[in-house]
């Protein structure tokens, strides 16, 4: 037979949907108090100065300013200034 019987779906075929995580404001972007700047999971980017982490490693601002981005000690850091 040339045709292909009717089947079950398989229960695994299925994506997630995409949870837009990421950087939303880019060095030199002009933020206020309370902007999302990046979505991550766990501390790719850590929190400095006029920034905090939320507890789902969401890094929002603290103050209105710029954003920058920043190495130490090979740890990334993003701050408002």
């Amino acid at each position: 037979m040339a045709h292909t019987k009717a089947q079950k779906t398989v229960r695994g075929n299925r994506d997630s949907k995409s949870k837009r995580l990421g950087v939303k404001v880019f060095g030199g972007g002009a933020v206020i108090p309370g902007n999302i700047i990046i979505r991550q999971r766990g501390t790719k980017v850590n929190a400095g100065p006029g920034t905090m982490l939320s507890r789902d490693f969401t890094i929002l601002s603290l103050k209105k300013g710029k954003v920058k981005f920043y190495q130490r000690r090979g740890e990334d850091f993003v701050c408002v200034v």
